[in-house]
């Protein structure tokens, strides 16, 4: 990829100064996640350079924060001293703060930038607060099952389709002393829920939990309490392994995967980004299907893995939004998707103008285009942090690992989300759940 020098001599800066033709390059802040080496390579590359190409009377500035973002963020924004482009874990995050007046409103951008168009409809909605706009989704995302297809193969296992199979399969890998879930929590507790969300979709289904949501039936009903009951189950039985709290969530999961020491991982389409490195390492064959369910039809919850906003605080909200508009561009969104997979789906309405690389795994586009279809159906699920509010959300991702432990039972534990919830959508709080 081509980029565009900015450097300027001194002696030229000297005469610029001079004519009077020297202009000081607003700074633009934002703070993000964890990024390894090579990703901070690639967003130095791709987003700073290539928005201050296009905008050089700008610079913008990324703030590596890790797992501590979120907390940061949120004392942060109540003191009016956080980044100009807020970027917050998803879109339960944004209707706190949109009610607490720490978010500028968007319509005016999406205007101007033509969002409203470019974006589809149904993750616009998930952004709104009191019918304003103020969060456009970083990335659309799910939950699936990886396998070790090598593994399977091996073995003669077949892929399972429903709840039944899935058990099955695990308790033969269990006979085998092999973990049949690859999966840890030590560096991001809210990993927890994905094992939630799971359940609740797969075994409760779709549209109950949108009743949930809706608040037409209460979290306690008996299809919630089948699902966790079946989630510690799992956990009973050892699928989990005996490692879960010090493993990490990230690239020692998809390790332990790809080297056969586990048969399965339960896990988001954000784990696209370690598996061709593992694997190849490994020199194993990666697999994903959508999550199998008690009926046998795969289950693609829908997830909005962070949102862009604006701080209301910002001294320079047009440059935010700029930043914000050249990550839906389809320049970007094909050369960033091209080496980080997983992390930057921008929810685009028409792709026919993003170039991908040949190297992109085929797994991952088959992943994403069965997602899209779901979505286009309206017969998708439900991600937790995308569509719980922030309470309620911790509430669950704290509460399960005590029913793991054995310190609360599965009704007490239904019973303390359902009251948080009650709580939250009194208050205004649950995020925008679009018509199914």
């Amino acid at each position: 990829m081509k980029h565009v020098s900015m450097k300027m001599t001194v002696a030229g800066g000297a005469l610029l100064a001079l004519s009077g033709g020297a202009m000081a390059q607003e700074n633009i802040s934002f703070w993000y996640e964890s990024a390894n080496p090579d990703q901070q390579v690639w967003m130095q590359d791709i987003l700073i350079d290539g928005f201050e190409a296009e905008n050089p009377d700008y610079k913008l500035t990324i703030d590596y924060r890790g797992n501590e973002l979120d907390k940061q963020l949120r004392v942060a924004m109540l003191s009016g001293s956080g980044p100009d482009v807020v970027y917050t874990p998803g879109p339960s995050y944004v209707a706190p703060m949109a009610q607490n007046g720490q978010l500028l409103a968007l319509d005016e951008y999406a205007g101007k930038y033509g969002w409203n168009d470019s974006i589809l409809p149904v993750f616009l909605e998930m952004g709104r607060y009191d019918g304003k706009l103020y969060a456009l989704p970083k990335t659309y995302e799910t939950l699936g099952l990886y396998y070790n297809k090598s593994l399977f193969d091996e073995n003669g296992w077949s892929v399972p389709t429903t709840i039944a199979e899935l058990e099955t399969l695990a308790d033969q890998m269990l006979e085998k002393d092999i973990q049949p879930f690859s999966a840890g929590n030590a560096d991001w507790r809210g990993a927890n829920e994905w094992f939630v969300s799971i359940v609740l979709n797969s075994v409760a289904g779709p549209d109950n939990v949108y009743a949930a949501l809706k608040g037409e039936m209460p979290w306690t009903a008996e299809p919630f309490v089948e699902a966790i009951e079946t989630l510690n189950g799992w956990w009973e039985k050892g699928y989990f392994g005996a490692n879960y709290f010090s493993i990490e969530s990230g690239e020692q999961t998809i390790d332990l995967l790809a080297a056969g020491k586990a048969g399965m991982s339960p896990n988001g389409t954000w784990a696209f980004q370690n598996v061709p490195t593992y694997f190849d390492k490994a020199g194993t064959e990666p697999g994903f299907v959508g999550f199998p369910s008690k009926s046998g039809d795969p289950v693609f919850a829908l997830g909005v893995g962070s949102t862009f906003s604006i701080a209301a605080s910002s001294d320079v909200a047009d440059g935010a939004a700029a930043v914000i508009d050249h990550i839906f561009s389809p320049g970007f969104y094909g050369t960033m998707g091209s080496v980080w997979q997983g992390e930057w789906n921008m929810p685009l309405r028409d792709l026919s103008g993003v170039e991908m690389s040949a190297d992109v795994p085929p797994l991952y586009t088959q992943a994403m285009a069965d997602l899209a279809e779901s979505v286009g159906e309206g017969s998708y699920g439900y991600t937790t942090w995308t569509f719980l509010p922030p309470a309620t959300n911790n509430a669950l991702i704290n509460g399960i690992e005590e029913v793991w432990l054995d310190r609360v039972s599965v009704p007490e534990y239904l019973a303390t989300i359902d009251a948080q919830f009650q709580t939250e959508m009194a208050e205004g709080k649950v995020p925008a759940i679009p018509n199914r």
